[in-house]
């Protein structure tokens, strides 16, 4: 077993440029099986879950090359239309490959997706969406059954899915007629994987905005794109800061893809510098956080689900109380146990999260029990007083790309070991 020990209380300091986006490059992965020809793609991070869609593409038949942040895939050998349960197991986002299956084969056997227990995340959004562009969808306790080519229709999505917004897209761009899909969600990724396609010679508009339109039918090319940076990440490791104290920059990531987490930060005493692609913030020894109004997760451009745990890392160390309201999913607190065993003062009601600021937190044994968790326990071990031993890494391998790397070039006290016992 795999385990971070972090010893908290140093500031960090230093200049690094983000990772690329996990949530972006996960569907753009999936729509490569659209393309007409061989796909390079820059700035991808080395996740696990990368790793499992690299899986799945080369079992569908995917030509796969990977060199550090380099992947090149050509589709052209794609024929097969089943995932086997243990890929589709492999990650939450495995669904993804559903909309282009049916757009380049016309069929798609499935199993249900595993990934993070965030409780109920029904898939039934991308099932309507595929059957209202014109396929058919049976579904028993063997798994998803899907046949026909899409022909475009209108999708009206009942929530603003991220998922089933870039599975409607990646099936409406293999079908034979329009599509529109309305209430669309509207988050940066769902913008890059329109840039994507339309650099491979499709034509969509409206990403970022509640109303996307897709001419489907078009012939695509193969082609070369770069993946954005994460927020998510961004996110994470500036609540590091706003927890250790110092002054770190983050390149390559756009300051308007984090106002809302910006502005908790500037509210709780930090200063933040921002530009089109850089970030900095600054949290001087002597300031210690200040409690913040009320913070509720939201759809984009709302305050990030995936950001309320690092955050709320972050503000358990602050003078005050801060009230979270977790809108999203049913059991995103699931590291409050853990932060708790780290000395903070939190009392969870439902969706209801209440987080009265200690002086400080104490270095413990923690455990994630899920991505965004593990990296919010990273946070607060940084800005704990003594050491920390994080297991569960499992979970943070999936998003955040050798996290101790990263922070050990911010001059954090931090590594990884394999093989320890953690104490209970």
């Amino acid at each position: 077993m795999s385990v971070l020990h972090i010893r908290g209380g140093k500031p960090l300091e230093g200049e690094l440029t983000v990772q690329g986006a996990k949530n972006s490059v996960l569907p753009i992965l999936a729509a490569c099986l659209l393309a007409g020809g061989p796909v390079e793609l820059f700035n991808c991070p080395r996740l696990t879950d990368v790793t499992a869609a690299l899986g799945i593409l080369r079992h569908l038949g995917c030509q796969v090359c990977q060199e550090g942040h380099t992947i090149t895939v050509d589709p052209s050998g794609a024929c097969d239309s089943f995932i086997s349960e243990e890929q589709m197991h492999s990650m939450r986002s495995s669904i993804i490959f559903l909309g282009p299956l049916l757009a380049r084969t016309g069929q798609a056997d499935l199993t249900y997706p595993g990934g993070c227990e965030l409780g109920a995340r029904p898939i039934d959004l991308h099932l309507a969406a595929i059957r209202a562009l014109g396929c058919q969808v049976t579904e028993d306790s063997g798994g998803i059954r899907c046949r026909g080519r899409p022909v475009g229709g209108e999708v009206y999505l009942t929530i603003p899915s991220v998922g089933a917004t870039e599975n409607a897209m990646l099936c409406a761009v293999g079908a034979s007629g329009w599509t529109t899909i309305t209430n669309a969600a509207r988050e940066p990724e769902i913008v890059d994987l329109q840039r994507f396609l339309n650099t491979l010679g499709a034509r969509i508009r409206g990403a970022g905005s509640g109303v996307i339109t897709v001419e489907g039918g078009r012939p695509l090319s193969g082609g070369r794109y770069a993946i954005m940076g994460d927020r998510i990440v961004a996110a994470t490791l500036l609540s590091g800061v706003a927890a250790a104290g110092g002054h770190v920059a983050l390149k390559g990531v756009d300051w308007r893809h984090l106002a809302t987490v910006l502005g908790v930060f500037q509210q709780a005493g930090c200063r933040v510098n921002s530009w089109e692609d850089r970030v900095e913030l600054v949290r001087e020894a002597d300031c210690p956080l200040r409690a913040v109004s009320e913070i509720h997760t939201a759809p984009y451009p709302g305050f990030p689900t995936d950001a309320q745990a690092p955050v709320m890392a972050a503000l358990c160390a602050s003078r005050g109380s801060t009230w979270f309201e977790e809108n999203m999913f049913d059991s995103r607190y699931r590291h409050v146990p853990q932060l708790l065993r780290m000395g903070a003062d939190i009392t969870v009601r439902g969706r209801a999260a209440l987080v009265r600021g200690v002086e400080r937190l104490h270095g413990a044994a923690v455990a994630a029990t899920d991505l965004r968790g593990g990296g919010a326990l990273a946070v607060a071990a940084l800005g704990a007083r003594g050491d920390s031993v994080l297991s569960g890494l499992h979970h943070v391998d999936r998003g955040y790309e050798c996290l101790e790397e990263t922070l050990q070039q911010l001059g954090a006290d931090v590594r990884r070991e394999t093989g320890d016992r953690v104490p209970a």
